[in-house]
């Protein structure tokens, strides 16, 4: 009776354990995050929030020549290559101008009408947009330059 039981115990452990949901579970849960490289000091840095792109803003020529009253914004994708030809939408909050977004190349997209050193408390949001994958990230200021990254890689699991 002890070995029929012992069977029918080992027959359901076994059952669940390779049952497709447990597997799958697994296998997302296990998945490993894609790794993104912050590539300067003095600009902001965030993950996207399902992880397909990082987005790392510069907010003046300290670092990277980029044009007067421009910011940039540089984006790689979940392998860690340059998004080029995306839709940028860049929100920010309480803004009166709509901020212009035109592609530079190599992952690099330039901001116009965008202030990311002006006083008090705002939300800058950013949206890409490549190919059939959406995805955005939200920077709170002026925390997010208080919380300024250091060059290196990132995973999806490092969010701002």
């Amino acid at each position: 009776m002890k070995t029929l039981s012992r069977m029918i115990i080992s027959g359901l452990f076994f059952f669940f354990l390779s049952s497709p949901a447990v597997f799958a579970g697994a296998a997302a849960d296990n998945r490993p995050q894609p790794v993104f490289t912050k590539h300067f000091r003095q600009t902001f840095f965030a993950v996207t929030e399902k992880a397909e792109f990082s987005i790392e803003i510069l907010p003046d020529e300290k670092e990277y020549k980029i044009g007067r009253n421009v910011v940039g914004i540089v984006v790689h994708d979940r392998h860690d290559r340059d998004v080029e030809k995306a839709e940028l939408t860049v929100t920010a909050e309480g803004s009166t101008e709509p901020v212009a977004v035109k592609e530079k190349g190599e992952g690099l997209y330039l901001a116009s009408n965008l202030d990311v050193k002006r006083q008090g408390t705002w939300k800058l949001t950013i949206q890409v947009r490549d190919k059939a994958v959406t995805d955005g990230a939200i920077f709170l200021f002026p925390a997010a330059a208080t919380k300024l990254l250091p060059p290196g890689q990132y995973s999806g699991n490092d969010k701002q």
